[in-house]
């Protein structure tokens, strides 16, 4: 459920750029960096856009920016993997 929600909400938002034709999202997907498709407002927005969609369609609170994550050693928002990654471990909780 996480990696699928993960994945389609970013191709929604590359989807949108008209520069981003045929650009496919996965696991590999770089978010951030030299590679990334997209840049850092858009990444805050895609941040926004999952920790609402977790709210209002699975009725689970997550926050991708607090302290936990802006401290790890390799930060949740590298890649999609590592954001997948990110939220499998506080929603477990």
């Amino acid at each position: 459920m996480i990696k699928e929600t993960v994945i389609a909400t970013i191709q929604d938002v590359v989807d949108s750029f008209s520069d981003a034709e045929n650009v496919k999202i996965d696991e590999n997907s770089e978010l951030f960096g030299k590679n990334s498709i997209i840049d850092s407002m858009t990444l805050v927005s895609i941040i926004v856009d999952i920790e609402e969609l977790f709210s209002d369609k699975y009725n689970k609170e997550i926050c991708l920016t607090d302290d936990r994550a802006m401290t790890r050693e390799q930060s949740p928002f590298d890649s999609v993997k590592t954001l997948i990654d990110y939220i499998e471990e506080i929603t477990k909780k």
